[in-house]
């Protein structure tokens, strides 16, 4: 069973990842159909940023799994053995 400061925590990232989906959501799928001139326009980055965004943190996201990857596989080679 999960402790109480875990399920705190759980539930902390369960609330920021909807929000953040919610932002994106309406960020690149609500918005292009509202006027640019509108007052909500001022809440969100520039159309550009939707796509950058996420590309960077794919990125990221490659770029840490790789440094796993090999971290990983540089701990369990195993010594080479000296021939006589």
């Amino acid at each position: 069973m999960a402790t109480g400061s875990d399920r705190v925590a759980g539930a902390g990232l369960v609330a920021f990842c909807t929000a953040l989906f919610l932002y994106y959501t309406v960020w690149v799928i609500c918005l292009p159909f509202i006027d640019s001139d509108h007052a909500i326009h001022s809440y969100f980055l520039q159309r550009a940023y939707a796509v950058l965004l996420p590309l960077l943190a794919l990125l990221i996201l490659f770029l840490l799994m790789g440094i796993f990857i090999f971290y990983v596989m540089w701990k369990s080679r195993s010594p080479k053995k000296k021939s006589q």
